[in-house]
């Protein structure tokens, strides 16, 4: 499995790109994986500031819905247009054109309680 070094992540399998006091977020390979071909997506909190851990979308797969949720506070500045076109991206590339949305972080700092890629290998062991 693919877990890329330069990357922070959550319990619940999303993955965060920090660039300064702004991040991507997007679904870990496990998470892809575990929920299957990916149909739908659905990310309407773009111009809300979320806190961490609440849900700024769902995905849906042929069996099942998921919610996707915040890595860190901040506000979600862009959605990601190719994935709501073409969810089957996030299968395909979830660390590269695949991602979910972009945010601008309150506190760029919490990113450090998050897991690195050996810790996250942990977690995501089948």
């Amino acid at each position: 499995m693919n877990i890329p070094n330069n990357l922070k992540y959550t319990e619940s399998h999303e993955w965060l790109r920090i660039e300064g006091d702004e991040a991507y977020v997007g679904i870990t390979e496990f998470a892809a994986t575990h929920l299957g071909d990916i149909v739908f997506i659905e990310i309407e909190t773009e111009g809300e500031n979320l806190d961490k851990g609440e849900s700024f979308g769902t995905i849906e797969a042929v069996k099942t819905v998921s919610d996707s949720y915040m890595p860190v506070g901040g506000e979600v500045i862009e959605v990601n247009q190719a994935i709501i076109d073409d969810p089957a991206l996030v299968n395909k590339d979830c660390f590269g054109d695949g991602w979910l949305i972009k945010i601008k972080m309150n506190n760029p700092a919490d990113a450090d309680a998050l897991l690195d890629a050996t810790a996250y290998a942990e977690i995501a062991k089948d």
